[in-house]
């Protein structure tokens, strides 16, 4: 048996997430698929995380595993990224990689990023490429709203009611904001995310931004630990699974 990771980047818009479904386009899906055509046989591919539906990536890992050796790695690269380009997803890279390395479980850490185009009108060219928010965000409060966030927390409010964590304890290393002219970048890294994590903080700080909430009802709401209490999350066309490192 021969393990391969690949690393992958995608546009999100046009799949329902990442982890195969019988009735609905994945990113998994399409990959395994395509995979089959080329390998001749079935193969199953296990990706580092879950994205959800519309959420892109620009560098996905997952890992397969194959009979044989696969001996032309260019050519296997070149006929992967030519079935899979025309549905927006990318193989940028492909590595040969022990029976012991596993995408998710190898992982040491992620880093999840959010954008948010905050201006008057709606973007054309970054449609469906960040969340539009049309009411001026304050930016100040954002960013000190953030700080309470850092470090180990019980993130329970952060937690979609079908998440299968074991524990909704985690900590994050770090939360970073800027602004670039209308966008807003939140950048957020963690050894593993709860589901809707990311999406719901980013839900919570745009409610602090457009002063529904006072920084102490931020602060209120996290240490709640009641996801009934949470702002609605973000879409997922704002969130993009930058990086996973190993």
């Amino acid at each position: 048996m021969h393990r391969y990771q690949i690393l992958m980047e995608y546009v999100g818009t046009n799949f329902y997430g990442w982890q195969y479904q019988k009735k609905q386009i994945t990113i998994q899906g399409t990959v395994e698929k395509t995979l089959k055509k080329i390998l001749k046989e079935k193969v199953k591919l296990y990706g580092s995380g879950r994205t959800d539906s519309k959420v892109h990536a620009i560098e996905q890992s997952a890992h397969f595993d194959v009979k044989n050796k696969i001996n032309n790695i260019k050519k296997f690269f070149n006929t992967l990224n030519f079935f899979l380009n025309g549905k927006f997803i990318t193989v940028v890279k492909i590595k040969k990689r022990p029976l012991t390395f596993h995408a998710r479980y190898s992982a040491k850490k992620r880093i999840y990023k959010y954008l948010i185009h905050n201006r008057e009108s709606l973007p054309s060219i970054n449609r469906d490429r960040g969340w539009y928010v049309r009411k001026k965000l304050d930016y100040d409060l954002i960013k000190e709203a953030s700080h309470f966030l850092k470090g180990t927390h019980d993130l329970s409010v952060f937690r979609a009611s079908n998440c299968s964590a074991s524990s909704p304890i985690r900590t994050i290393d770090s939360l970073t904001i800027k602004k670039n002219n209308d966008i807003i970048e939140i950048k957020i890294k963690s050894r593993s995310f709860l589901k809707q994590q990311v999406r719901s903080i980013v839900g919570c700080l745009k409610y602090v931004g457009e002063k529904k909430w006072t920084i102490n009802k931020f602060k209120k709401v996290l240490k709640s630990k009641n996801r009934n209490l949470c702002a609605p999350p973000a879409p997922g066309t704002g969130l993009y699974l930058e990086k996973v490192i190993y």
